[in-house]
Parts: C-alpha cells; structure tokens; sequence
C-alpha cells in the first residue's frame, strides 16, 4: 500500500461525483479509481481529511483480476511498491490537489469578466485523466458530435474492451480506460461497432499505433506535431490532449462547441463565434487561457441558456478535430 498526504496550496475540494465517462466516481466522499501500471490492477482512493487540511491518496493492489478482452497471462502482474507510488502520483495529477492559482488569481483580480467569478469558484480543477491518452483518447471520440453520444460511446468502449475488478463486499465493479496498446490492436470495425464514426476509427488507431510504438510520447509536447500529421486530428484534439492530459493552464480548447457559444454572448455578436474570435476573446488571459476559459464557462453558463438558440458563426462548420 502507497499512502500520501497532499496539504493543497490553494482552497480545493474533491470531485463531488465521477467522472462522466463512468470510470471514476465518489461514493460517501471517496474517490475511487482502477489503474492499470503495467499490467497491474490497482485502486486508488482518495478522501479529504478537513481536520487536518490535507488531501489523502492510497493506492492498494487490486483483487480479484477480471480482465475483458485482454490475454489472461498479460494481466494480472505484482503491484510492486514503484506501481503503487505511480498509481497514487498519477490520481494526485488527475484530481489537481497541487494546483496552485495564485498567480492566476493575482493576475486577474480587476478583471471584468474573471473576478465575479473568483470568489465563489476559488476552488474549481481542471478535470484532468490520470494519463495523457486517456485525454487524448476520448478527445477524438468527442469530435465533432453532441457531448451526451460523446459520453455513451466511451462508456461502450470501457465496458466492451477494458478491464475491471470487482470489489467486496457488494461486488461493485470498478472500469479502467483501454491503452494505447489496446487500441493499436483493434481493427476499425470494433470501433466503429461501439458508434465511433469510420474516420474517428481510423483516427485513434493511427494516433494508438504512434504510442504504442514508442514513437509519440504524450508527455513531450515537442511530439504533438506528430498527433497533428494524422488525419483527422487537428488542433482542438491536441489542445484538450494539453489542457486535460498533461495539465497545461494556458492551453484552450478554442474549437469546443461550449466556447464558441459563450464567447458569442459574451462578446455580444448576436450569434456563435468562430474559433478566432474565441481564441482573440481569450489571448489577454495568457498564459493561463485555459483556466480562463473554465472558470467563465462556469461562471456565465447560465448566460448561454437565457439566450437561447444562436446564429451559425460565418464558418458554420470549424474545425473540431
């Protein structure tokens, strides 16, 4: 068992729920997430100890082993000390509990748009993924269609090729989200068989056949011009790869559906923005246009719906990918 002690710098609190892709969820306050390091299953929790202002992670090794879709004697390995301390590191990543907005928030405390924000969402997170292709993975799955079919095809994809444990008592089952080696070794028509579009298909196998082969490391940011050489995957994919899978605060989503309809009411233009306009709106706010962007999605979301049904911007159809 691997157990830290995060004492967070900024005013935080856990996810209220899980993620909604399904994988993660909190149950009485705790965090619970499946990882697999390595070809071993592990569980992390994660539970706020007020008293004491801290943050608590423990990672313990997972049994019993139930892999789906997946070769019996490549799963199932030792949770070695090292996989355990990787597991807990990697959910620290994903829940943000070291993230630190003080210059963020110093930087933007006159700000029109920002302060009103501040003061009730001081402790709002980027809803990051343990790992960079996970972020990235499910970005090429949110392409181009409606969030709610984005979430239905993902969750198809874990319950249909991923692995999972059951834990005691009640047997609940807890999902991991297939690698990158996985996905290399899936034909298209699997994907596709989950609702994944053709060219989406394609798009993820090609982007899990660079990782898989070592020849992208998602944690090098010099290599997403290799991401960007595949069809089908262009900016925004590699933007929410950025901002969600290696926690880049500066790194805005521009081509999302959410923000080109925020920033058309924001800015006012009496319908949608196009992707430049949403990336002009936001360039004051580097380097932290990502945390910019979250925290006035939030903040005037309610805006967004008072307005109701918006004209199509003059570039009906950006970009997304």
């Amino acid at each position: 068992m691997t157990l830290l002690d995060v004492r967070p710098l900024w005013p935080y609190r856990l996810p209220a729920s899980g993620g909604p892709d399904g994988v993660s969820r909190v149950l009485g306050g705790v965090y619970e997430r499946l990882l697999c390091v390595d070809g071993a299953p592990i569980v992390v929790r994660a539970w706020e100890e007020r008293r004491d202002q801290i943050v608590r992670i423990a990672a313990v090794p997972a049994a019993p082993w139930m892999p789906v879709g997946a070769q019996s004697e490549e799963l199932g390995l030792e949770a070695s000390q090292e996989k355990l301390e990787i597991a807990a590191a990697r959910v620290r990543h994903a829940l943000g509990v070291d993230d630190d907005y003080r210059e963020f928030f110093a930087a933007f405390r006159g700000d029109r748009l920002l302060a009103p924000a501040f003061h009730r969402l001081a402790h709002v997170r980027v809803r990051r993924t343990p790992w960079p292709w996970e972020a990235l993975a499910w970005a090429v799955t949110e392409q181009l269609i409606e969030e709610t079919r984005a979430r239905q095809i993902q969750r198809r994809i874990v319950r249909g090729r991923a692995a999972f444990v059951e834990l005691p008592p009640d047997r609940r089952r807890l999902w991991d989200v297939p690698d990158a080696d996985a996905f290399a070794a899936m034909a298209p028509a699997e994907l596709a068989a989950f609702d994944l579009a053709p060219k989406r298909a394609l798009a993820m196998i090609r982007i899990a056949r660079e990782v898989a082969l070592g020849r992208c490391d998602l944690d090098d940011p010099g290599d997403d011009r290799r991401l960007l050489a595949i069809p089908d995957i262009g900016p925004w994919t590699v933007q929410v790869l950025r901002l969600k899978g290696r926690g880049e605060a500066d790194s805005l989503p521009a081509g999302d559906l959410a923000y080109i309809k925020l920033v058309g009411v924001l800015a006012g233009l009496g319908r949608r923005a196009t992707v430049a306009e949403v990336e002009e709106f936001f360039a004051p706010y580097a380097p932290f246009r990502g945390l910019a962007g979250l925290f006035s999605l939030i903040a005037y979301s309610h805006r967004v719906r008072e307005a109701g049904p918006q004209r199509l911007a003059p570039d009906a159809w950006p970009d997304a990918a």
